[in-house]
């Protein structure tokens, strides 16, 4: 209670957190106004049965169940995000820009101007993979179909704009609230469609899905709390007249340095081999109709999606924590500032041992993280239940993304503290 008071005493931090639940519900009213020409009853009788379409709609942020105007969510802008980061990796002229303010500028730019493109692709191909589902179009199909993609496009580009907004009150990813308020706007239907179908005699899976979340909070919230503390020590020097310097600090290296995003990032990609597939079912091609139907079987199984999940949420944890974290520039600050690590020399040598932390770290944490990412998979099998993945997906990413906003607006009051 008295961090609540402090927060809404402080007038800033206030108007920031009143503005972002402004956000939310005009995300939410978009969420239910549907695209032209689309029967939404029909939809959701096919959402209820099909986990790839239930795991697809939580990431749109619950809005495709509805196939309104913002039915696609934010993943063109994460895959967009995701090229650019890895381009940032691989293109030395991108990896020089990604160390420059006006750089960043420049790439987030580019960012945007690419998620419009893929918007439109992405939105075509969901409209193609829900009408082999069944008839949704009430009007003419290919006038239906544009307006459709259109309306889709500009619904994607109007939530990335509300993201950024977000993002700039500092006290949360946007991208990140977005999908957390459709999560927890659909959580009501979810939880009660998945109390309906247990009896007594399924007492048992019941018990196992209560299990899976309260072991993912707590899993959550252990490595989001957990770091190595790195000693930095700070030579004495003259400053003037007088005699400054000699403090010690730290540097803390996070076992979870990427929050929720390896696990965002991973299921754009595991999502997008399925939905290409979708794509070429009924090519004219006999090679791309039989490779389409292969890939569909192959992610159909759950012992290789279940690795796939598990591989692609251990490499971005790396993957991210190398685009967010720079041991050169860190070893480069500390040097600049007349600091040492004790036992290691400046320069290189501190590069070098502050890499060696990190990845030993690192492994732990992302061995961590991939396994919570697949325990709802693991209780599965035990279960049967597809609801069991789809809420445990749900809730791991509702308890990283409210951890990091908390320390955001923790952040925020103690920085405010300073300065009074």
């Amino acid at each position: 209670m008295n961090t609540l008071l402090r927060i809404w005493k402080t007038k800033e931090l206030r108007s920031s957190l009143l503005f972002v639940l402004l956000m939310l519900v005009i995300f939410r009213i978009a969420a239910h106004i549907p695209a032209p020409g689309i029967d939404a009853a029909a939809l959701a009788q096919v959402f209820a049965k099909n986990q790839f379409l239930g795991l697809l709609n939580i990431f749109s942020g619950g809005t495709l169940q509805n196939f309104s105007i913002v039915a696609m969510g934010v993943m063109p802008y994460i895959t967009a995000s995701i090229i650019f980061q890895l381009l940032g990796m691989i293109v030395p002229a991108f990896e020089e820009m990604q160390k420059e303010e006006s750089g960043k500028q420049k790439i987030n730019q580019w960012t945007r101007w690419l998620t419009v493109p893929l918007s439109f692709i992405q939105a075509y191909s969901l409209i193609l993979l829900l009408s082999r589902q069944g008839q949704f179009f009430t009007g003419a199909q290919s006038t239906t179909i544009l307006f459709a993609v259109i309306s889709m496009t500009a619904g994607t580009v109007f939530l990335m704009w509300l993201g950024e907004l977000i993002s700039e009150k500092n006290i949360g990813n946007g991208v990140s609230i977005l999908i957390l308020a459709g999560i927890v706007a659909g959580l009501p239907t979810l939880l009660s469609q998945s109390l309906a179908v247990y009896d007594k005699s399924q007492l048992v899976t019941l018990i196992l899905f209560i299990v899976v979340v309260i072991v993912t909070v707590i899993g959550i919230v252990i490595m989001n709390e957990a770091q190595r503390n790195i000693p930095v020590q700070y030579a004495r020097h003259i400053q003037g007249s007088r005699l400054a310097g000699g403090s010690s600090s730290h540097i803390p290296v996070r076992l979870n340095m990427g929050g929720v995003i390896p696990i965002i990032f991973a299921i754009s990609i595991i999502l997008f081999p399925t939905v290409l597939a979708q794509f070429f079912l009924n090519a004219k091609t006999a090679f791309l109709r039989t490779a389409a139907t292969e890939v569909l079987q192959i992610f159909q199984n759950q012992l290789f999606y279940g690795i796939s999940y598990f591989v692609l949420v251990f490499l971005f944890a790396y993957f991210y924590t190398a685009v967010i974290f720079h041991p050169e520039q860190v070893a480069e600050n500390i040097q600049k500032q007349g600091g040492f690590i004790p036992g290691i020399r400046p320069g290189k040598h501190t590069a070098d041992y502050l890499s060696f932390v990190t990845n030993r770290v690192l492994l732990l944490g992302a061995t961590f993280l991939a396994i919570i990412a697949v325990l709802p998979l693991i209780a599965q099998q035990f279960t049967g239940s597809q609801n069991l993945v789809i809420g445990g997906t749900s809730i791991l990413i509702i308890v990283a993304v409210v951890i990091d906003s908390v320390k955001q607006i923790e952040a925020q009051l103690t920085m405010r503290e300073y300065d009074l």
